[in-house]
């Protein structure tokens, strides 16, 4: 008899209760970097979201915009719409008859086969800007209009049409051999749909991948405004009264909206991380996981895959990173930090390396462990506002994926306060790894820092009072010491990344208090705790009030007893007392055999 909780594989497919997944070779091999559908399905393992297709033709939308990390499946989506709903262009080499691709699928299936009379039964327009990411506008417009000749050139036929005039064909030549002007330039996303029209009698689809990347590179290297100018009218005349639109999708990880790109184009329907319609449709949910693992052949999903790569929240779905988990299989296993590696992560970098004394220390308490903050999610991002608006730096680390929230209701409230974490192991390394890259720029170099975390687990005050005075002088400004918690984050952020440590620890109770600074060890025998009291001697800069004050915050340690939980190990305990006025300060520390 069939074992009920084991998946079967039939003619190509996989079933696993609901789950299909598509191997038609039979090789198992994964797609790990592949977003071209056809190649994925003929070649390897395919998780079967084919009812995204049917969401489009449901949702009856002209216009909509689907918001994700990256690396959580859009580009393959959008080729799978492609390869859906095109009739093959003979212009296209890979323009083929693709129901062999889909026979096998949800959506071949559902509704009893009434979506395959969509299936190419259009002509399409798709588009990639993945690639402009250009460091001046110049180079920028000219790499958008070659991509948009390029897709001309997919549709070459049109260029011997009979059903075009001379007029249109002349047009369309211009664009291809790139003799347009700016006018061409942003009214050529329309023109193509129109001719699509005129020559196929039926009304065309657009699809845009990444239509966010010409505006956050512009947003990166100052050419906002004029990415936003264009992008605008060249959407806006394609998607917005377009006789010749059936209906378009377009994918990015930023909904860059509101009185930018899309404050005309007021039919669009947005659809993002919060939202339930589609929720299913990007990442791998936990069946999914399941079924792949049981269908490769490893143990169903362990609790070390669930803690690196799950912990995701999109609509009412709980969400795996999908480029993780594929990765995490082909290597047998094996959990690395896979998504971080796939691209720069230049949002979280900046947003770290600029951020303030407030938001730095939200960023330490995403760290501790269940850690969280509370903020409202307003995603129609400007990306100006990064630095003037509160809290725009929230929306931005949720859309890209850095952040999540179980409180997906309301989308669109924008006041709306909601419980904010970060997802899993995976990401919490990547926040790490730019907290330690700041700090490591302030004290110096990534070996500096590793001196001055040395001399704390060692007990060296004099190390320790040289280093911070050095940092003190050449790096911090007098204006950001004005008290306690600025010493407070300065040194939090020093001590992030302690060879054989875990995470600092800040304001926790223990005791008969709450200690200022705690970074325990990942192994108590071998290395000490370290704990570190600081005060701010506000308007007094003499050396003996200083040293007062560090002897104070020695005593308060031992007095109210902060380490009495923590010290355990037989490698004991490290105290430092700490006080500071502007760029003058004094430690004292003490140690404690275990």
């Amino acid at each position: 008899m069939t074992d009920p909780a084991k998946g079967v594989y039939d003619r190509g497919i996989f079933r696993k209760g609901n789950v299909r997944i598509s191997d038609l070779s039979g090789s198992k091999r994964l797609p790990v970097g592949n977003s071209n559908f056809t190649t994925c399905v003929e070649n390897s393992v395919f998780i079967d979201k084919s009812l995204f297709i049917a969401d489009i033709i449901d949702g009856g939308a002209t216009a909509m915009l689907y918001c994700r990390p990256r690396r959580f499946g859009k580009s393959l989506n959008l080729d799978m719409l492609q390869r859906f709903f095109e009739v093959p262009s003979p212009s296209d080499p890979s323009g083929i008859d693709t129901t062999h691709l889909f026979e096998g699928l949800a959506i071949w299936d559902a509704k009893d086969g009434a979506y395959r009379i969509h299936h190419q039964a259009y002509p399409v327009v798709r588009l990639s800007f993945s690639a402009v990411k250009e460091r001046a506008w110049e180079d920028a417009l000219a790499l958008v209009s070659a991509t948009v000749a390029a897709e001309y050139s997919r549709h070459g036929y049109l260029a011997e049409s009979h059903r075009l005039s001379p007029a249109e064909r002349e047009t369309f030549m211009r664009i291809v051999d790139g003799r347009g002007d700016g006018a061409d330039a942003k009214r050529s996303l329309a023109i193509l749909t129109r001719l699509l029209y005129v020559h196929h009698g039926r009304r065309a689809v657009v699809l845009i991948d990444e239509y966010d990347v010409p505006v956050m590179a512009g947003y990166t290297y100052r050419y906002y405004d004029e990415a936003v100018t264009f992008m605008k009218a060249w959407l806006v005349g394609a998607l917005k009264d377009n006789d010749a639109l059936a209906f378009s999708v377009l994918t990015g990880v930023q909904r860059i909206s509101k009185e930018s790109v899309f404050s005309d184009l007021n039919n669009l329907v947005v659809n993002t991380s919060l939202d339930t319609v589609s929720d299913e449709r990007y990442g791998f949910m936990q069946g999914e996981v399941d079924a792949l693992a049981d269908y490769l052949g490893f143990a169903s999903s362990t609790e070390e895959l669930r803690a690196w790569y799950d912990g995701y929240r999109f609509g009412t779905v709980d969400v795996y990173n999908p480029w993780s988990v594929l990765n995490y299989f082909f290597n047998g296993c094996a959990v690395d930090v896979y998504w971080g590696n796939t691209s720069s992560n230049a949002v979280l970098g900046e947003l770290v390396e600029g951020a303030d004394e407030s938001t730095l220390e939200k960023f330490f308490r995403l760290l501790e462990p269940g850690g969280s903050i509370e903020a409202p999610l307003d995603l129609r991002v400007v990306l100006p506002d990064i630095g003037v608006r509160e809290g725009a730096v929230w929306s931005m680390l949720y859309l890209a994926g850095y952040l999540t929230t179980a409180d997906t209701a309301m989308p669109n409230d924008v006041d709306r306060a909601r419980v904010l974490f970060v997802p899993n192991f995976e990401i919490a390394k990547l926040f790490r790894s730019e907290i330690i890259q700041r700090y490591a720029s302030v004290a110096g170099s990534r070996d500096r820092l590793g001196e001055l975390q040395r001399a704390f687990a060692c007990g060296d005050a004099e190390a320790v009072q040289e280093e911070l005075e050095r940092i003190l002088v050449t790096c911090a400004s007098s204006f950001d010491l004005t008290r306690d918690n600025s010493y407070h984050m300065l040194v939090l952020g020093l001590l992030f990344g302690m060879s054989g440590y875990h995470d600092p620890l800040s304001n926790r109770e223990a005791g008969r208090g709450r200690f200022d600074v705690l970074v325990c060890p990942e192994n108590a025998d071998r290395r000490p705790f370290v704990v570190v009291e600081l005060k701010h001697a506000a308007g007094s800069r003499d050396e003996e009030t200083l040293a007062s004050l560090a002897d104070e915050a020695l005593r308060q340690i031992e007095d109210r007893e902060y380490a009495r939980a923590y010290d355990t190990g037989d490698a004991g305990l490290v105290c430092f007392g700490i006080a500071a006025c502007g760029k003058q300060i004094a430690v004292r520390a003490s140690k404690r055999n275990g």
